[in-house]
This record gives C-alpha cells, structure tokens and sequence, in this order.
C-alpha cells in the first residue's frame, strides 16, 4: 500500500457513509488495522498501518450522535486489538459470537434441513436435527451448512431420490476427517502399525474415567495426511478439570504407547506428531496458563500468541526453565501412567486392531462387544448413557437438551472448552 492510501481511504469512506445515512459500517477482520501501535515490529508497512489506525480512531471520534451512522466491526483476535478502539464513544460494546451449542446447531440444522428431500424414515425434522446437533459437537454454522450440503451430494452420487442417515454421516466424516483417500495404498506394515496406534487411542480412553465417549474408530486414510483416527463425541464443557485434563493428555498418549508395547521403542514411527502436538499444548497451558502445578503456582502468563505478538515471552527465562521442566514432568507421568494402563489391557489393544485390520472400521458397537461396557457407568454423562440404550436404533433421538430459562445468559467457554474430538495418525 501506498503512503497515505489507506487515510485517505478511510476519510473516503465515512464521508461516504455520511451523505448515504442512515446506513452501517461493517469492518471486517479489523485486527489487519487495529493491532496495538507499537507491535508487530518495524518493518516498513507498521507506519501506514498505524496511520490507518489513527484515521479511524478520529473518524470516530467526529461522529455525533445525530450522524444515523453505525459502525461495526469483527475480529477473531480481539486480545490484539489497540485498547484505543476499545475506549468508550468507539468500539465499547463487545459482543461475543462464539460456536454454537448443542441447542444452537439443532436449530441452524433445521434451517438448512428445509431444502432437502429426506428419505421416510427420517420424516421427524426435528429428531434428525435434534441427533445431528449431538454428533457435531464445536461444528460452526458454517459446517452445518457444509454437513447438509455433502449428505445431498453424497446421495446424489450414489443415485438416491432422497437423503438418508447414510450420507449424513458420511457428510459428518468428510467434513471432520477429509475425504477419503482411496488411491493411497498402505503397506501391510503400514496397516498394521496404524491399526495398533488407533486401537490404543480408543481401549485408553475405554478405560479411562473422564474420557470422552467414543462414537468410531477407523484406519481408513483421509485428508492430506490421516491414515487413521478414532472419533469422539464430548459434550458442550465450559470448564476442565485436573483429572479431566489428565486423562484428555493420556488418551492422546495411546496411540504413541501402543506402538512402543507392540513393535518396541526403536520401531516407533512419526505417525504420532500431531498427538504430541496437542499434548505438549495442554500440557503447557495446564501450567502456564490454568495454575494446575503446585511449582509454578497459581499464575497465569497468557497464550504463546500473545508472546508471539510482543516478540518477548511474558515470563523470565528461569521461569521458563521451571516450566519446560515442570511441562516435561507431567508429559512424563501420563506416559508412564498410560503405559500401565495399556499393557494391563494388551489382550484388549490386540483385539481391537485385529478387528481393525478386518474391518478398517469400528463403531462403539463393536467396542462393547469385544471389551464389555465402559466400567463408569455410575458417572457416565448424558450422551454416554444414551449411546449404550439405544444400540441399533437408529430412529431414536438423542439425550434432550436443557433450554436456557428466559433472560439467562449462558456462561462464556474456557479456553479449553471441547470440540469435535479426533484423535488421528498423521505422517
């Protein structure tokens, strides 16, 4: 951009907005504009930015209350945001849009069930929405549309007049794990070791308390680099506990466990970085940001994106010894935890990924007969209870969902609030 390009573009546009009132501006993605002054480092382009910035915040400021102008504005980021924006007579009411609930998406699924010719035996909308809400848990309105959208093309592709339970779910896989990949050809070694890897993820979270319940595993390959993922259906969670954030670490452990027990620690493989990935972060935000580890204490130093904006780290370097060595610590404890847990139940990893090999794919169904019930049946939530009463009966509907009362606001997500949980083998 040129020097004094994007003034002038702002001047342009509220005196624009002016002779057309009343009207709205909308500014979409104003994090591109609205970074704090002084971020980002001084690479040339920071000085026209923050000369944009300054011509908004006086656009703004010469607003009177008679203009008929209302400005709006979205980002993602808000915690970049320069707190100039924020100040009052500006941008001083937030509103917070975050993922649809479970009540939410049942709704947005009936809107975009309407277009559609649904087979007889899916003739009550409403149980349909009501069942599809529970399997897309963290899905945004965005993917409903597109899980609505790839059930009518996988009907149309298998020469149906109508849409079946069928192609919603594999709609539902295609949009969580990608399409499957048909022309990548495993190796039998190959086969194997991801069978083994996605049986361990799914007999640890069986066998642990707090993990969330499993809906399928499969070792068909799919998106850019899955070969394998077991699927998970956890519930709208606003908070995590510290066993639940145990357990959550150890049950993406599996995996990685399974290979070392089965084909001994020099023959592990890189299938399992993405599973490293997500527990090196829960592990470091467990310690840095949530106060679960009595060394480190009761503090909190922030996301690593907001180090990564400040080119600095929010903490000192020795701290930052302490938390690498205390991060390293609690990844050490699942591990070995999970070892135990999983050569307790060898013969039942064996089973389930020879079933695998046979089947490429197992539903919970599966998992129960071949390992019984999950033996938590005292503490199992909602959506647990309800997969193991209705097995095989597909027209039933799912677990009914708490209406909010009148007037009651619901509680903002933690950070760690859960979504679709996939678990899966990456090379």
């Amino acid at each position: 951009m040129f020097v004094g390009v994007g003034s002038s573009r702002v001047r342009d546009l509220f005196a624009s907005a002016k002779k057309n009132a009343p009207c709205i501006i909308f500014v979409d993605e104003i994090d591109a504009i609205g970074k704090s002054r002084g971020k980002g480092g001084n690479f040339g382009g920071n000085d026209e930015r923050e000369s944009t910035l300054n011509q908004l915040l006086v656009e703004m400021d010469g607003f009177g209350t008679q203009e008929h102008v209302v400005v709006l504005a979205g980002t993602n980021r808000p915690d970049v945001l320069d707190p100039a924006l924020m100040r009052p007579g500006r941008f001083d009411r937030h509103i917070a849009i975050d993922r649809p609930d479970v009540s939410g998406r049942k709704g947005i699924f009936l809107v975009h069930l309407k277009p559609l010719r649904l087979s007889s035996e899916l003739a009550d909308v409403s149980v349909l929405a009501q069942k599809l809400a529970v399997l897309t848990p963290g899905f945004s309105g965005a993917d409903i549309a597109n899980v609505c959208n790839e059930a009518a093309l996988h009907a149309a592709r298998k020469s149906s007049e109508y849409v079946g339970e069928i192609n919603f779910e594999s709609a539902i896989e295609r949009v969580i794990a990608g399409l499957e990949r048909k022309s990548r050809v495993l190796s039998p070694e190959e086969k194997k070791t991801v069978a083994y890897h996605e049986a361990g993820h799914a007999v640890c979270g069986w066998f642990l308390e707090h993990a969330d319940p499993l809906l399928k595993v499969s070792i068909i390959p799919r998106g850019v680099g899955a070969l394998g993922y077991a699927q998970y259906l956890p519930p709208d969670r606003y908070l995590l506990s510290t066993p639940q954030m145990s357990d959550r670490i150890c049950m993406t452990l599996g995996g990685r466990v399974s290979e070392e027990i089965f084909f001994g620690t020099e023959n592990i493989t890189t299938g399992a970085q993405d599973d490293l990935q997500k527990i090196t972060r829960m592990a470091f935000e467990a310690c840095a940001n949530y106060g679960m580890n009595t060394i480190i204490g009761p503090v909190s130093y922030g996301g690593r994106e907001g180090a990564k904006e400040g080119w600095t780290k929010p903490f000192s370097e020795k701290t930052g010894e302490m938390l690498d060595a205390e991060v390293r610590k609690m990844i050490t404890n699942a591990h070995l935890r999970t070892t135990e847990l999983l050569t307790k139940h060898r013969e039942d990893v064996e089973k389930v990924a020879k079933l695998l090999l046979e089947k490429e794919v197992i539903t919970r169904e599966d998992m129960i007969d071949l390992l019984g019930k999950r033996p938590f049946a005292n503490k199992a939530d909602d959506m647990d209870k309800w997969l193991d009463e209705n097995r095989g009966n597909e027209r039933s509907a799912p677990p009914p969902m708490e209406e909010p009362a009148p007037g009651s606001v619901d509680p903002a997500p933690a950070p760690m609030a859960t979504s679709t949980k996939i678990e899966d083998y990456k090379w």
